[in-house]
């Protein structure tokens, strides 16, 4: 069949034996307190999205530690939102014909995402009483006129790209001695596990990306321009007026649009994508800057 997807050819035995090894049981390598202490910060400070601007100086010390609160759960939320979309389309593929020679490393990754699913929607409804709604996510379909290989690699570019941004937020946040105990633990297991997605995720990317330049070169600017604006998109996801709310800011969706347009902000937003960015650029997806 014209422009169908060919088999992809991966060289996963390290990773399933190291899926294998590194096997635990979320439900009990977790102590789970009854509550979280509110005198110290649930998510990095350096990490919130009002960090490095005049705002968070301007913020007390009790509204500051209600915004890395909120911002925490946010962030849980944006894990088992992200990891629900990825779960879909992986199961989707998991035993089809182009996939077939992953499908044991996929069932891997299936388990362990659903169980990350899991501790992150545990610690959201366990200490912050929610799950913060799903933001409005950029549809597959306004990629018009590409191919069926450009479609595909969109899907597991987004599952990449989500994967490496979190990681970053992760492996900080694993070693950061301010947090709680549970918020540590959380970030340390799922970097982890995902140092082996991630490695995958590489892995499929560029296999898709052949056969996008070998059947239909004419795509990959499109790629490019698509990845630029779901970079912009997945940056933005963090600025959610509804943490800024129940932190007790004013004017959240005031103090939204002023981060999002700080100087220190755009360097810390290329700070986090400074890893993808590198890989697209090798990749010859090459994406610029992101806008603010």
């Amino acid at each position: 069949m014209a422009n169908a997807i060919a088999p992809i050819e991966l060289d996963l035995g390290r990773l399933e034996a190291m899926a294998e090894s590194d096997y635990y049981n979320p439900y009990a390598i977790f102590d789970w307190p009854e509550s979280i202490p509110q005198d110290q910060p649930w998510m990095s400070e350096n990490l919130v999205t009002a960090a490095g601007t005049e705002y968070w100086d301007s913020f007390t010390r009790e509204q500051q530690l209600a915004l890395t609160r909120c911002e925490a759960v946010n962030f849980f939320s944006l894990n088992v939102h992200g990891i629900r979309e990825l779960l879909g389309e992986v199961v989707m593929r998991i035993h089809s014909k182009p996939y077939a020679g992953a499908s044991e490393f996929l069932h891997h990754f299936i388990g362990e995402e659903n169980e990350h699913m899991w501790f992150f929607s545990t610690f959201c409804l366990r200490y912050g009483g929610k799950i913060y709604p799903a933001q409005p996510s950029i549809d597959v379909t306004t990629l018009h006129g590409v191919g069926e290989q450009a479609r595909e690699l969109v899907v597991f570019a987004r599952i990449l790209i989500f994967e490496e941004l979190v990681d970053h937020f992760n492996a900080l946040m694993a070693t950061d001695a301010a947090l709680p105990h549970i918020a540590r633990e959380l970030n340390r297991v799922h970097h982890q596990d995902e140092s082996r997605h991630v490695a995958f995720g590489r892995q499929i990317f560029v296999k898709l990306l052949e056969q996008v330049k070998r059947e239909r070169p004419e795509d990959v600017p499109v790629l490019a321009e698509y990845f630029e604006t779901y970079l912009d998109y997945s940056i933005r996801s963090l600025y959610n007026p509804a943490v800024y709310r129940d932190a007790g800011l004013p004017d959240p969706l005031e103090l939204r649009r002023k981060l999002l347009a700080h100087p220190q902000r755009a360097v810390a937003h290329e700070r986090i994508l400074a890893r993808t960015r590198r890989f697209l650029e090798r990749s010859g997806l090459g994406v610029g800057t992101v806008a603010a």
